[in-house]
C-alpha cells in the first residue's frame, strides 16, 4: 500500500536527515512509529503523505510515486487517499463540528462517494461513534474541549475510508482515560475501513496495541552515519 525505497531527504542547505533503504506498509495494518524528538518522525510523515518530496528514491502510495506527480495532482491524490490527524488538530474554528468532519469530501469526490447515505450522514455516524452526540454537531469547533476537538479531528481524518491514516502524536494532550478511549475508537475505525494507520507517539505504553513497531533511529541510516 505504501512503500519507501532508497529514500533520502535533506532540508535546504543541510545534510541528509533521513536515509531509508526500504519500508513497506501493507493495507489494513497498524504501525507505531517512535523515536526521540528531532529524529525525523514528522519529516517521514510528510514524505509518506506527499507533502515533502525525497531528493532521491521512491515514496509510492498505491503504486504511484509522489515525485512523478505535479503539485496539483499530489494535492488531489492526498485528498483522495490520505487522512491526517494533526497534533494540534487543525480544525477550522469558525466551522461547525459537522462541517469540519465533512470537509475532506468537498475536496475528494472519491471519498464522498464512499460515504453511505452521503457525507453528512457518514459524518454524523462517525461523530456518534467517537462519542459526540447530535447536540454538538452544530457547535463551532473552537467551542469544544480539547478532548472533543481531538475526536472531531479523528472523524475528519476517517471520513470516506482513506487508505492511509496518519496520526501525529494525537494523544499528547489527553489524560490516561481519554487516551485509552481514543485509541480504541481510532483502531476500531481503521480496522472497519481497512485503512493503514501510521501513529506517532512518544508513549511506549501504546505500542502493544499495534501490529508493527517502526523504530525510526534504527531504520534511518542517516542517523546511524552521524552517530
Amino acid at each position: 500500500m505504501l512503500e519507501l525505497r532508497d529514500v533520502r531527504y535533506a532540508w535546504p542547505g543541510g545534510a541528509d536527515c533521513l536515509a531509508i533503504g526500504h519500508l513497506a506498509l501493507s493495507q489494513g495494518r497498524t504501525h507505531f512509529l517512535h523515536g526521540p524528538s528531532g529524529c525525523g518522525k514528522s519529516t517521514l510523515l510528510g514524505l509518506m503523505a506527499g507533502v515533502l518530496l525525497a531528493r532521491q528514491g521512491r515514496v509510492s502510495l498505491l503504486g504511484q510515486d509522489w515525485a512523478e506527480l505535479p503539485a496539483g495532482r499530489r494535492d488531489a491524490r492526498r485528498a483522495d487517499h490520505v487522512g491526517v490527524i494533526f497534533q494540534q488538530f487543525n480544525l477550522l474554528p469558525y466551522l461547525s463540528v459537522l462541517d469540519n468532519v465533512v470537509l475532506p469530501t468537498r475536496f475528494s469526490a472519491l471519498r464522498a462517494g464512499r460515504c453511505e447515505g452521503g457525507p453528512a450522514a457518514a459524518a454524523t455516524a462517525l461523530l456518534q461513534r467517537v462519542g459526540l452526540g447530535a447536540d454538538l454537531h452544530g457547535r463551532r469547533a473552537d467551542a469544544l474541549s480539547v478532548g472533543q476537538q481531538q475526536r472531531v479531528a479523528a472523524a475528519r481524518a476517517l471520513i470516506g475510508a482513506p487508505e492511509l491514516v496518519i496520526a501525529d502524536e494525537p494523544t499528547s494532550a489527553l489524560d490516561a482515560a481519554r487516551r485509552d478511549d481514543f485509541m480504541a475508537l481510532l483502531l476500531d475505525a481503521c480496522a472497519a475501513a481497512r485503512s493503514t494507520l501510521v501513529f506517532v507517539s512518544h508513549d511506549e505504553r501504546l505500542a502493544a496495541r499495534f501490529d508493527e513497531r517502526i523504530d525510526l533511529p534504527t531504520l534511518n541510516r542517516a542517523a546511524a552515519a552521524v552517530s
